[in-house]
């Protein structure tokens, strides 16, 4: 595994922006995949509608991770110093 991939992975497991990423994107193609099949739409045109609602779910997650990792923090140290 290169240098480069082995950083991509890392940054995927060790940050909210990387686990948000993954989640979004496969969010994105899901929603496509359904709003194609449900309505009959092209890719590009069910891509189009599923780009806007896994993008802020995206965000969210983001945000939702973030708090838990900092909880997670705070729990580990107030163990350690008690």
């Amino acid at each position: 595994m290169s240098e480069f991939q082995t950083g991509i992975f890392k940054l995927i497991k060790n940050t909210s922006v990387g686990r948000a990423f993954v989640y979004t994107i496969g969010h994105i193609i899901i929603a496509m995949s359904v709003v194609s099949v449900l309505t009959g739409a092209s890719l590009w045109e069910a891509g189009t509608v599923a780009l806007v609602e896994p993008t802020i779910n995206g965000v969210w997650y983001y945000f939702l991770d973030k708090l838990f990792t900092m909880r997670t923090k705070w729990v580990i140290l107030k163990t350690i110093v008690d």
